[in-house]
């Protein structure tokens, strides 16, 4: 299965069923999982632990070394999980010895030109569309869309089931189940949408929009909101998980449509 004009090393570690297509390079540290196709002129890089049933497309470059100075040589992996797809022209950068690996998650979709960049932790289905630029350290959530031609500044950190419009700046972190567009970066209501999808009923979606009102649209600032949700709002998993993210995030959260509020 592998094509007489791709250049695999002896060392690689490749599944059964793994379709690898001309011109394609594998250095010796790499492993591949069943049934995974490798399109033409794909460079796989030391470090590349693929998983089953991936499909990657023509010009991608997977476990390239980082582009930080800072990186000095040191063992480090691109992990992509199970069923994703990663289109053409793609570059995955493996990690530094801050974390040790950059992960893609599984039945993810990252579409052509985009970048991800050293150590960043991309959860599971996520869809990242064309040209995006994720830079080092960056968190992403299981079911997020990230609109084409965005990009995310290093460290930031993006919540569940968050829909970013196309070609947001996204400088402040974004907390699980929103929207969020224009320019600044502002939030721009709840992904009612992609939440119905997913098998949100309808009670545990308006769950979700009282406490972003309390958050965004009732003039407290961040800390008074959260206050206000713990008294009056019941505890329930929505609830914990938006406001542990709040709370745990040092760069602060997207602000509030024309609140001039974080």
């Amino acid at each position: 299965m592998i094509h007489q004009l791709a250049a695999v090393d002896k060392r690689a570690k490749i599944s059964k069923n793994v379709i690898v297509e001309p011109f394609t390079t594998i250095a010796g540290d790499v492993e591949i999982g069943e049934g995974t196709w490798i399109g033409p002129n794909v460079t796989i890089m030391d470090g590349a632990r693929i998983g089953k049933n991936c499909r990657i497309f023509p010009g991608t470059v997977i476990s390239a070394i980082p582009q930080d100075l800072k990186f000095d040589g040191e063992d480090t992996q691109v992990i992509i999980g199970d069923e994703t797809t990663i289109r053409e022209c793609v570059t995955v950068n493996r990690g530094t010895k801050a974390l040790g690996y950059t992960k893609i998650g599984k039945n993810c979709l990252i579409m052509a030109t985009s970048h991800i960049a050293h150590d960043c932790v991309i959860g599971d289905h996520v869809i990242i569309v064309n040209g995006c630029g994720i830079a080092g350290h960056v968190e992403i959530g299981d079911y997020t869309v990230m609109g084409g031609l965005s990009a995310v500044h290093q460290f930031g950190k993006i919540g569940k089931h968050v829909m970013i419009s196309g070609g947001t700046l996204v400088r402040k972190d974004i907390p699980p189940y929103v929207k969020v567009a224009r320019e600044p970066m502002s939030y721009a209501g709840i992904n009612s949408v992609g939440l119905r999808r997913r098998g949100f009923t309808n009670e545990k979606i308006f769950e979700i929009q009282k406490i972003y009102r309390a958050i965004f649209q009732m003039k407290m600032n961040v800390s008074q909101a959260i206050s206000y949700i713990e008294k009056e709002m019941l505890p329930t998993a929505e609830r914990d998980e938006i406001l542990q993210f709040i709370q745990n995030s040092p760069r602060g959260i997207v602000k509030g449509y024309g609140t001039g509020k974080e």
